[in-house]
């Protein structure tokens, strides 16, 4: 078997009829209207662990989900969703605050 040395040797190995043309992803349109929101900074009640919390937002739980999930994915930590407020785990404000204005939404730093 030939070695190969780079990873457009691999080319050689698949049938050219075999190759999927890559699909492009829709992903879904954000039907969320821009809204003032708070992002908190606090480590109370929490072991000392820092969280970032979103307040003020208006919507459906589905868009409280898709939301968080995003913010989450963004981010690269976990988080989750009380008393409708959206919770990331670690002190990510200043990033949150970005993805959330390049959305439209107006967000105040609050605290910490």
């Amino acid at each position: 078997m030939k070695k190969l040395g780079s990873l457009s040797d691999l080319k050689s190995l698949i049938n050219p009829d075999e190759i999927i043309e890559s699909e492009t992803v829709n992903i879904k349109s954000n039907n969320i209207k821009p809204q003032n929101l708070e992002a908190h900074y606090s480590v109370k009640g929490r072991a000392g662990k820092p969280v970032t919390i979103v307040k003020g937002f208006k919507g459906t739980k589905d868009q409280f989900k898709e939301l968080a999930k995003e913010l989450k994915n963004k981010c690269g930590v976990g988080g989750s969703i009380k008393n409708e407020e959206i919770i990331i785990q670690g002190k990510y404000r200043d990033k949150i605050t970005s993805i959330l204005t390049q959305q439209g939404h107006k967000v105040k730093r609050v605290g910490g």
